[in-house]
């Protein structure tokens, strides 16, 4: 038996990401973000959804600019805490011992600590319900050297801990299921001939 719910948010798992915003020491901040997705490959677009009462909004509608950091098991309380505390109170890098960076295509900063910094510049701003959507172009990924296959040059992002956020909640990422399209790949014939 199903229940019908009213309509809300129930798109889950999400990325629970770290977005840095403002472009110098005293406009810098931290916004947890679980509202961000991609929306194009070629060329490369992401969102974020962000509440007009949030300290960074002002900060985002002002520079157009900003930084998705990825987050790991090692950074779950930081990425909490800049959820529940405010920039207008706190300094968020100093509070959460993260090391801020100046960006290299824009001019807020990006994590150390993070696997993956995605830098990004607005293109368009959407304004919905309770949240504005900033619709922006991928400029650069920086990607930390540790998660890179020294032989193959391949991104592995499952050694680097990555969390999810689903109704509330914090998780880790479970073991892998599959490449993509291993529902529909041929397994090598075995002995040649068919059985």
């Amino acid at each position: 038996m199903k229940q019908s719910w009213r309509p809300g948010t129930m798109i889950y798992p999400l990325p629970a990401v770290l977005v840095s915003c403002g472009s110098t020491e005293q406009t810098r901040n931290l916004i947890t973000v679980a509202w961000t997705g991609t929306i194009c490959s070629d060329p490369a677009m992401c969102y974020i959804s962000v509440q007009r009462p949030r300290y960074s909004h002002h900060i985002l509608m002002e520079e157009m600019e900003f930084t998705i950091n990825l987050t790991t098991e090692r950074m779950a309380r930081a990425t909490d805490w800049c959820g529940v505390r405010s920039g207008r109170e706190y300094d968020k890098w100093r509070e959460t011992g993260l090391t801020p960076v100046k960006g290299q295509m824009v001019g807020c900063y990006y994590i150390e600590e993070s696997p993956v910094s995605i830098e990004c510049r607005v293109k368009e701003v959407v304004h919905l319900g309770t949240h504005d959507m900033f619709i922006a172009d991928v400029l650069n990924v920086i990607v930390d050297d540790r998660y890179i296959d020294a032989q193959t040059g391949a991104l592995r992002l499952e050694d680097a801990g990555l969390i999810a956020y689903a109704h509330g909640h914090y998780y880790t990422l479970g073991r892998e299921l599959g490449h993509f399209g291993f529902s529909v790949r041929k397994s090598p014939k075995k002995g040649g001939g068919r059985r």
